[in-house]
């Protein structure tokens, strides 16, 4: 029976970690190798593509921003910077202008610092920031850079003092710490009030579907769908092995030579977008034109196998 490989990308529900999706998939396909590709607080809905089986080797690979429509609540601030926290100052925000809030988003589009929530995953001192916070220790978190591609204005509540936005941005970006940079920057604090995902890397809404329930941890129910992770990985150059030779020097993990025919390495698809940060990293395809492994591309057109799956020895 062939093992079960590729992504599900599941329509993340409230109320549930990106773990607790995890191992639902792992009894719905009755398998361990199953992980995300980046957490969702369980408050926010939306995209989270989870890889099954050796696809779990290729998480590190993907690329591509992350999308979100939020609701962004002006007027008051969290500990947690969203609606689960504790509200610790109120005030009351100003009169402004739909223009005029649009001209403020300004400050926060391209190239920001951004300093991360204190209830966060970041690593300090060895340990979760979430975790000193819970404890209620005083620490700060450093800023980093990182890049807010596009944030629209969808629309703007002057009586409630809510503006709905929809933010592409880089990994690594929080939309908590972004509502509260706004609501600092208006003078009047914000947290985030309500979140959802529609886009992580080149996995959209398009491609989910809702979470299994646990009635359905049935072998005869139909399980979801698994993606080919072909077309998520068009960033990188790829290569097709030709020859069973070949296909056993890569399962053995010896390096590959095509000097002679450099014409079988095929360009990544930029698709507009900053070069690859992984351009000496190669995309293999088997006989059958499915993803063999990643290699190293070396000097002198030779491939070294980096992932390989069904490694032989």
């Amino acid at each position: 029976m062939e093992k079960p490989f590729g992504f599900v990308v599941i329509d993340k529900p409230a109320g549930l970690s990106s773990h607790d999706c995890v191992n639902r998939l792992r009894k719905v396909f009755g398998i361990r190798k199953v992980g995300h590709s980046g957490t969702l607080d369980p408050s926010v809905t939306g995209v989270l593509p989870i890889a099954i089986g050796d696809a779990t080797r290729l998480i590190s690979y993907l690329q591509g921003s992350k999308a979100y429509k939020g609701i962004i609540q002006l007027g008051a601030t969290t500990n947690t910077d969203d609606s689960q926290g504790e509200i610790i100052e109120s005030r009351i925000w100003p009169l402004i202008s739909k223009n005029n809030l649009n001209n403020l988003l300004d400050n926060f589009r391209g190239e920001i610092l951004q300093r991360p929530p204190i209830f966060s995953s970041v690593h300090l001192e060895g340990e979760r920031a979430y975790k000193k916070a819970r404890r209620g220790e005083n620490f700060d978190l450093s800023h980093k850079k990182i890049t807010i591609n596009k944030l629209n204005l969808i629309s703007w509540a002057q009586n409630k003092g809510e503006l709905v936005i929809e933010v592409d941005c880089s990994t690594g970006t929080y939309i908590r710490s972004l509502a509260r940079d706004i609501g600092d920057k208006i003078g009047c604090g914000a947290y985030l009030k309500k979140l959802r995902r529609t886009k992580a890397y080149n996995f959209n809404e398009n491609d989910s579907v809702l979470l299994p329930e646990k009635s359905e941890f049935h072998p005869e129910q139909s399980k979801p769908k698994i993606m080919n992770p072909n077309k998520y990985f068009e960033h990188l150059p790829s290569f097709q092995l030709r020859s069973n030779e070949e296909i056993t020097s890569w399962c053995c993990g010896r390096k590959i030579n095509f000097q002679n025919d450099i014409e079988r390495l095929k360009l990544a698809n930029k698709n507009g977008s900053e070069d690859s940060i992984y351009d000496n990293k190669v995309l293999v395809f088997n006989l059958d034109k499915n993803i063999a492994g990643i290699a190293d591309l070396e000097e002198g057109f030779t491939l070294k196998p980096k992932v390989v799956f069904n490694a032989i020895g």
